[in-house]
Parts: C-alpha cells; sequence; structure tokens
C-alpha cells in the first residue's frame, strides 16, 4: 500500500498531506483540501467524541465524490482514554490513511493494516524512524525544526539524508513549508511528500478565529516561542496570543512557571495559538482551493 501512496505522489501535480492541525481541522477544511487535489486531515480527538468522530468520517466519505485518499490523525500515547473506541471507528470506515503519533503500537497497526489500510508515523528524530519501521509503519513524517505545533528539534537538511542512508520507503517532511518553491525543496531532498499545516489555519474553511487567523498574518518568525511547559512536549506557539492570556513570556523563558500542575488546569488553551516559524509567507486568508492552487502554480515552476 506505501508504494501505490508513492506511485500517487509521484504522478499527482501537488505531492501534499495537509497536517491534522489541533482544533483547527474539521470536516469542512479536509473536504474542500480533498477537492483542491491533496490529501486532507484532521486529528481524531478534535471530534468530541467517537460518535461524533463516526459522523464526521461519514461526512467525508459522503462527500468524496472522487474518491479521493483522506487520513485520520491517531494519538497513540496510553493517556489518550479514547484510543480504542476510536480505532473502532477508524477500522470500520476503512479509512485510508492513519497518521499515527506520539508512540508507536503493533497493535493499532496490525488493526488497520488488516483491511489494506496505510499507518504513517510522525517521527522527530532518526530512532524514533527506525522504530516506527521495525513496527510495522508503511511510512514516516519527519517532523522537523520549525514545524507549528509540537515540532522536531533538527533541521530536515540533516534528519531527512539521516533516514534515507536506511530507508528508501515513503517519506513525508514538515517544517515550513509554505510555498510551492519550499514543497519542490523537500522534494529534492528526498522526502516523497510535504507535510503542510499552518498556512491552512488562514483559510476560510478553518475553525479558527478570525483573530488567530490576522495574528498569522501580521507576524513573524520573530513572534514564535518554543517551549514545552503548556503540553511536556516541545512546541511552536505564537507570543502574542501567550501574553493575551496575560501569561509572562519570561518566566516561561527561566522555566519558573510549571503550566501543566492542577493550577492551572482550567486555563483556556483554546487561546494560546500555534504555528510554524515560517508564518512571514502568510499574507491573507483565502479559500482552500485559491491556497492549493497557489501552491501548485509555483510548484510547476520550481519542480
Amino acid at each position: 500500500m506505501s508504494k501505490l501512496l508513492r506511485n500517487f505522489f509521484f504522478k499527482n501535480d501537488l505531492p501534499v498531506i495537509a497536517a491534522p492541525l489541533f482544533i483547527i481541522s474539521n470536516p469542512k477544511l479536509v473536504i474542500e483540501q480533498n477537492k483542491s487535489g491533496i490529501i486532507g486531515s484532521f486529528p481524531a480527538l478534535n471530534a468530541r467524541s467517537s460518535t461524533e468522530l463516526d459522523k464526521w468520517i461519514h461526512k467525508i466519505k459522503n462527500s468524496n465524490s472522487n474518491k479521493s485518499l483522506f487520513a485520520v490523525n491517531k494519538i497513540v500515547h496510553p493517556s489518550n482514554k479514547r484510543l480504542l473506541n476510536d480505532l473502532n471507528v477508524i477500522v470500520k470506515h476503512e479509512v485510508p490513511i492513519v497518521i499515527t503519533s506520539l508512540g508507536v503500537n503493533p497493535y493499532i497497526i496490525n488493526a488497520i493494516h488488516r483491511y489494506n489500510g496505510i499507518v504513517l508515523h510522525d517521527v522527530t528524530n532518526n530512532k524514533h524512524a527506525k522504530k516506527a519501521i521495525s513496527s510495522g509503519a508503511d511510512g514516516l513524517i519527519a517532523i522537523c525544526e520549525g514545524s507549528g505545533g509540537h515540532s522536531g528539534s533538527y533541521s530536515p537538511f540533516s534528519l531527512i539524508p539521516e533516514i534515507r542512508e536506511w530507508y528508501d520507503g515513503l517519506l513525508g517532511v514538515s517544517g515550513s513549508i509554505y510555498n510551492g518553491r519550499s514543497i519542490s525543496s523537500a522534494i529534492k531532498l528526498g522526502a516523497d511528500f510535504a507535510y503542510i499545516g499552518s498556512p491552512f489555519i488562514a483559510t476560510k474553511e478553518a475553525n479558527a478565529s478570525n483573530k488567530y487567523k490576522k495574528m498569522l498574518i501580521d507576524s513573524t518568525s520573530e513572534d514564535i516561542i518554543n517551549t514545552d511547559v503548556f503540553t511536556g512536549i516541545s512546541g511552536n506557539y505564537l507570543k502574542p496570543s501567550i501574553e493575551n492570556e496575560g501569561i509572562n513570556l519570561n518566566e516561561i523563558k527561566k522555566g519558573n512557571v510549571n503550566f501543566l500542575s492542577d493550577e492551572n488546569s482550567s486555563k483556556p488553551w483554546k487561546n494560546i495559538w500555534s504555528a510554524g516559524t515560517g508564518i512571514s509567507q502568510i499574507k491573507q486568508i483565502n479559500t482552500t482551493s485559491s491556497l492549493v492552487q497557489n501552491l501548485r502554480n509555483e510548484y510547476k515552476i520550481h519542480k
């Protein structure tokens, strides 16, 4: 199946999977991504329950007249209380691509393989990449420095060649990919597809507030802070959104604040917004179709 997906990217005029965005990605956005000719995705946990997840996938499949591929992101970490219930929904609908994150679980991989589904696994280093493939994953997504949300710490110029030394299978890459030129660069570096997230936040279909979208347009890489204080995992966040919540950035940098403690459990995290470091390339709010078409036109020039 991974060879079929690789052939899809080879033949397609735009080798892109839209990254699953926490809170932002919903059926409306995924449907528009699919219609635009790329692979749309969303995190399973964006649906408030396994029952709602069932409805979301049903809606995407019913709107998919071209039978386009789509993906669901599944958090494999044991803290995910919906792990098995969501898996049952995914298996029921035979979701074509499942993107696993925060842990490798052979049981889940095997369940997806039984209906010939494809498993792509997010990795931030070479060690995790080897573990994912040895556990049965069909492909890898290298989450590199500059990615929005939970970000890796390695440059794609180091991580992609390291993985390619031993692995010739399906490989995607993320990290400040915002235009056709950067998609082309990712492919020339050795990836099969680009994994793009932040630009889709600034689309009309995205489930993001207008304030969030405007902040993306108004910000540059200098407005991004990388910290693990919110989730325990290093991620890139918009400084202005943190300051708007009355949080002192200097205290975060000094390591004097623990936002994972019980006393902070009621903090309005939905108003602390993530983004990658390439946000200066986001100039306006687009429709998803126009964004993808711009990427396609630029990619054709630079590939």
